[in-house]
């Protein structure tokens, strides 16, 4: 179970409010439903991201929603073809925010994944990794291009990708540097 766009704390807790007043109701009526179910959080507009250390303590998962967290980290809509090209999943401020994600998430023990285009994008994989996304999903069609990406990237390599692009300053040359990891490393996916 996920919540889709958290913007903060307070509204976080009154989805968790209602989600536990349908838990007590299905008790009340003695019909099943899992126990255990983990329930998360969708990180999908800056808010949520620079909270994130304060959301991980009421969820059980984050996955970061890149289409959106894009699109409005960077005010980029990208449907409208005439600034469709400033779109950029390597921009300083996304890597930033997806890093900080990560990291609150990890700092609660939550995993993260990551979905949306970027998730599918293989020349990003690198890169994804390098941040410490536990998880990537996308389409099913892509599946086992992803995989085969993950499969075929050494950590390290990801990890030192990582720590080249923190500190650029341009979109265009930090998606340049996981192009070559990904070429150097799955060629044949690549081309």
């Amino acid at each position: 179970m996920m919540f889709p766009m958290i913007s903060g704390v307070d509204e976080l807790r009154r989805a968790n409010a209602v989600l536990e007043e349908c838990r007590q109701e299905l008790r009340a009526e003695g019909l099943p439903f899992n126990e255990e179910m983990e329930v998360g959080a969708m990180i999908e507009v800056p808010s949520a991201a620079l909270v994130a250390d304060l959301l991980a303590k009421e969820v059980d998962f984050f996955s970061i929603g890149t289409n959106d967290l894009i699109q409005y980290t960077i005010a980029v809509d990208r449907i409208n073809e005439r600034i469709a090209h400033l779109y950029e999943p390597t921009h300083p401020a996304i890597i930033r925010l997806i890093k900080m994600i990560v990291n609150a998430a990890h700092a609660h023990n939550l995993w993260v994944g990551v979905c949306g285009e970027m998730a599918g994008e293989i020349a990003l994989t690198p890169l994804l990794v390098g941040l410490g996304v536990d998880e990537l999903s996308t389409g099913a069609a892509l599946v086992p291009r992803v995989k085969r990406a993950v499969q075929s990237l050494d950590i390290g390599v990801c990890l030192q990708l990582v720590d080249e692009v923190k500190n650029m300053e341009s979109a265009e040359a930090i998606l340049e540097k996981c192009e070559a990891i990904a070429k150097a490393h799955y060629p044949e996916l690549m081309a």
